[in-house]
């Protein structure tokens, strides 16, 4: 049986394993940064093969991701313009009120979901409201519902 002594003695020792690392291990650690190691239009040619949801999980991973990703508007532009084939209005609207790349993606990427099924005609059978799914339902425009009233009626 081990003695509290030694006990205190292994507990001390796994406690300083564990301590926050020093400024030279901190620099090891940033030599694995890509985004740090490599010029802007690498980390750009990266990032943008990602698609929407890893580009947002991207961000978060750390500072320099989020900085390289926030400050590359360019990023955005092509899931934005993939949004555009669903919401070209919105899109357009947006862009023509001066909104960034990605404040338009954002300001439209759920609404053109959930268009796209409308008019996909995936609820086109249901028979009440209690047969939408929670996530069917977004705030639409006049005209958004008249495109959608449009493909229902040619179904």
């Amino acid at each position: 049986m081990q003695t509290a002594s030694k006990k205190n003695k292994q507990a001390v020792a796994v406690c300083k394993e564990l301590t926050i690392p020093s400024p030279a291990k901190k620099k090891e650690e940033s030599r694995e940064d890509f985004v740090e190691l490599l010029p802007p239009e690498v980390s750009f040619k990266i990032f943008s093969e990602l698609d929407i949801q890893s580009l947002c999980k991207a961000a978060m991973t750390c500072k320099s991701w989020n900085c390289a990703i926030e400050n590359s508007d360019h990023l955005w532009k092509h899931h934005c313009l993939t949004v555009r084939a669903v919401c070209q209005r919105e899109i357009d609207c947006d862009r023509g009120n001066g909104y960034s790349w990605k404040v338009t993606l954002l300001r439209n990427y759920w609404k053109s979901k959930v268009k796209h099924e409308w008019l996909s005609g995936k609820y086109s059978n249901i028979h009440s409201g209690c047969g939408l799914p929670e996530k069917s339902m977004y705030p639409m425009d006049a005209d958004t519902w008249g495109e959608i009233l449009e493909a229902e009626l040619e179904r």
